[in-house]
Protein backbone atom coordinates (compact mmCIF):
# COMPACT_ATOMS: atom_id res chain seq x y z
CA UNK A 1 0.00 0.00 0.00
CA UNK A 2 2.44 2.18 0.89
CA UNK A 3 4.79 1.45 -2.47
CA UNK A 4 1.03 2.53 -4.15
CA UNK A 5 1.10 5.55 -2.71
CA UNK A 6 4.70 6.66 -3.36
CA UNK A 7 4.63 5.92 -6.71
CA UNK A 8 1.42 8.31 -7.65
CA UNK A 9 3.24 10.89 -5.41
CA UNK A 10 6.51 10.39 -7.86
CA UNK A 11 4.00 10.70 -10.71
CA UNK A 12 3.08 13.94 -9.38
CA UNK A 13 6.16 15.23 -11.24
CA UNK A 14 4.49 15.31 -14.67
CA UNK A 15 2.51 17.87 -12.62
CA UNK A 16 5.06 20.43 -12.37
CA UNK A 17 6.45 19.78 -15.75
CA UNK A 18 3.62 20.46 -17.50
CA UNK A 19 2.69 23.66 -15.59
CA UNK A 20 6.39 24.87 -16.49
CA UNK A 21 5.99 23.96 -19.68
CA UNK A 22 2.52 25.74 -20.34
CA UNK A 23 4.38 28.96 -18.73
CA UNK A 24 7.12 28.87 -21.08
CA UNK A 25 5.12 28.22 -23.96
CA UNK A 26 3.02 31.33 -23.23
CA UNK A 27 6.12 33.68 -22.77
CA UNK A 28 8.01 32.27 -25.78
CA UNK A 29 5.24 33.52 -27.68
CA UNK A 30 5.03 36.79 -26.32
CA UNK A 31 8.44 37.22 -26.64
CA UNK A 32 8.27 36.41 -29.85
CA UNK A 33 5.31 38.59 -30.70
CA UNK A 34 7.41 41.43 -29.33
CA UNK A 35 10.74 40.86 -31.23
CA UNK A 36 9.82 38.82 -34.35
CA UNK A 37 13.72 39.12 -35.45
CA UNK A 38 15.19 37.07 -32.51
CA UNK A 39 12.44 33.86 -32.66
CA UNK A 40 15.44 31.59 -33.65
CA UNK A 41 17.63 32.67 -30.61
CA UNK A 42 14.17 32.37 -28.48
CA UNK A 43 13.14 29.09 -29.93
CA UNK A 44 16.40 27.47 -28.96
CA UNK A 45 16.05 28.82 -25.18
CA UNK A 46 12.85 27.60 -25.12
CA UNK A 47 13.12 24.21 -26.49
CA UNK A 48 16.31 23.80 -24.11
CA UNK A 49 14.12 24.40 -20.96
CA UNK A 50 11.18 22.04 -22.23
CA UNK A 51 13.91 18.96 -22.31
CA UNK A 52 14.87 19.73 -18.86
CA UNK A 53 11.28 20.30 -17.87
CA UNK A 54 10.31 17.35 -19.89
CA UNK A 55 13.48 14.93 -18.31
CA UNK A 56 11.94 16.14 -14.86
CA UNK A 57 8.65 14.23 -15.64
CA UNK A 58 10.29 11.00 -17.13
CA UNK A 59 12.38 10.69 -13.93
CA UNK A 60 9.84 11.05 -12.17
CA UNK A 61 7.47 8.15 -14.03
CA UNK A 62 10.16 5.81 -14.22
CA UNK A 63 10.77 6.23 -10.05
CA UNK A 64 7.14 5.64 -9.91
CA UNK A 65 7.74 2.67 -11.94
CA UNK A 66 10.37 1.01 -9.88
CA UNK A 67 8.49 1.95 -6.58
CA UNK A 68 5.48 -0.32 -7.92
CA UNK A 69 7.34 -2.65 -9.08
CA UNK A 70 9.72 -3.52 -6.48
CA UNK A 71 6.92 -2.70 -3.67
Amino acid sequence: MNALIGAGIAVLAGLGAGIGIGIAAGKTAEAISRQPEASGKIQTVFFLGVALAESTAIYGFVIAILIYLKG
